[in-house]
């Protein structure tokens, strides 16, 4: 099966089934999506298929019909997405597991709402957990990025 992944179109041979989290990480060796809970309600495994943030690990391949972004894809290491660059400036991360299913979770908010309220904020990263806490941190790095935003 064809998937397009961060620009970049793949054949993969794998089972209808096998969930896109597997696809990603061990057939394509895309490592910034995680493995969290495996029943969707950690958020660790969320990227974008054609700019919805999903739980790759209750998409099968099969099912993916778009384009599949990942962390990886969000933006480059010479031009980082605006949500990445606020995530760096507000130190947002500490043991880091959860951050790249956050931080797709929250540039998925951000090209809905450009302009975010904290309820906003709260609703849209609700099945997101961070087991260090940040979630201020989260919410000022949103809040800076969609200001960068807005601003190019």
């Amino acid at each position: 099966m064809k998937l397009s992944v961060n620009g970049t179109d793949h054949e993969v041979d794998v089972e209808d089934d096998m969930p896109l989290l597997w696809v990603l990480r061990d057939e394509l060796n895309i490592k910034g999506v995680k493995y969290g809970c495996g029943v969707a309600a950690c958020g660790a495994c969320t990227v974008h298929i054609d700019g919805v943030a999903v739980r790759s690990c209750q998409v099968s391949a099969a099912d993916v019909d778009g384009r599949v972004t990942t962390i990886e894809g969000l933006g480059t290491p010479e031009a980082l997405h605006a949500i990445q660059a606020a995530w760096i400036a507000h130190q947002v991360a500490q043991c880091g597991y959860c951050q790249s299913g956050q931080m797709m979770q929250a540039a998925a908010l951000l090209s809905e709402i450009p302009d975010p309220s904290d309820t906003d904020i709260d609703e849209a990263l609700r099945g997101n957990l961070c087991r260090c806490g940040t979630y201020l941190r989260i919410h000022a790095a949103i809040k800076t990025a969609a200001a960068a935003l807005r601003t190019n």
